[in-house]
């Protein structure tokens, strides 16, 4: 029995490069994040002056929780940015999953804010400090437009890649918060149910929490180095076996490089009778284009030869 290793396409391009991989999505994000922590930063000063100005601890802690997102937002950033670096003498497989560690570290900050608001709504609601509804409504509605317009920034590309989904989240959650606030102002100023404002929080930090957890167990599950979604490897073991001249795939690992880049390793035993560059580059091109694997090792191991054209290959 003998056996072939290969590392990576065939012919390395470009095209198949997962770190150019890696800096096409940075490339096309940096703008989004760019625009949103600007857009964040300039609603975080507002809401903060708005809320001293009338004393509305609801703002105040809106402006807060706003400040979480555009250090969300640097985080994922800097990760972005962190994985378009080639790999080195010492990082061999470069920075990508610094992603993962960006990912990790948003669904933190979303459990501790959740936390926050939850505490901070309870107090409120033992104490139903009065809140004038008019500015609440105009300071909600100004970041709700700044969080939805950031947000729709990162959605397509938030499907595919979980750090910047965190990014995404961040945004999204905060709209929906916003929004809240936006309906609780209007209740507040024709009724003056001082209720309202404490109530709304605590059903805001249940829906944050629900968001944050997601993405903390997702993230969670790359950085242990599960599977990554959408990779089933019954269904990449099958389709491996069903190439040409294989005989059985195994010791067939998984897992996530980064947010968006998946790599394998795997061993298949193969009759001998097909060429071994031929299977390997043949298993290359079913892995990325069936399945986005671009960065796979392979080896091949020999068995028993089927026919006399490869005895003869064997004894010479």
């Amino acid at each position: 029995m003998s056996a072939a290793h290969h590392h990576g396409p065939s012919q390395p391009s470009l095209a198949n490069d997962p770190h150019d991989h890696h800096a096409d999505r940075s490339q096309g994000s940096g703008r989004a994040f760019s625009v949103s922590v600007a857009l964040n930063v300039a609603l975080v000063g507002f809401q903060v002056v708005v809320g001293w100005k009338i004393g509305s601890l609801a703002l105040l802690g809106d402006a807060g929780h706003n400040a979480s997102d555009i250090l969300g937002l640097l985080t994922a950033w800097g990760a972005s940015l962190l994985a378009m670096r080639r790999p080195d003498a010492r990082h061999t497989y470069g920075f990508a999953r610094s992603t993962i560690l960006a990912a990790l570290f948003n669904a933190l900050v979303l459990l501790l804010t959740c936390l926050w608001l939850a505490l901070e709504s309870w107090r409120h609601l033992q104490t139903q400090p009065p809140v004038p509804g008019f500015w609440v409504m105009v300071a909600a509605a100004v970041g709700f437009l700044v969080n939805a317009g950031s947000a729709a920034l990162f959605y397509q590309q938030g499907k595919a890649d979980i750090n910047l989904r965190g990014a995404f989240l961040h945004l999204a959650v905060d709209a929906g918060v916003s929004l809240m606030v936006v309906v609780v102002g209007g209740l507040l100023l024709l009724t003056g149910w001082s209720w309202l404002d404490p109530v709304a929080g605590l059903l805001i930090s249940v829906v944050i929490f629900i968001s944050a957890f997601g993405l903390l167990r997702d993230a969670t599950d790359l950085a242990l180095d599960a599977v990554p979604h959408g990779l089933h490897l019954d269904e990449l073991r099958s389709a491996l076996e069903q190439l040409e001249g294989v005989e059985r795939a195994h010791d067939l690992h998984v897992w996530a490089l980064s947010t968006t880049v998946a790599a394998l390793t795997v061993h298949l035993e193969y009759d001998g009778d097909r060429d071994g560059d031929q299977l390997l580059a043949t298993a290359q091109t079913l892995l990325a284009k069936r399945f986005g694997i671009l960065h796979s090792t392979i080896q091949l191991e020999r068995q028993a030869c089927a026919s006399t054209a490869c005895e003869s290959k064997q004894r010479h």
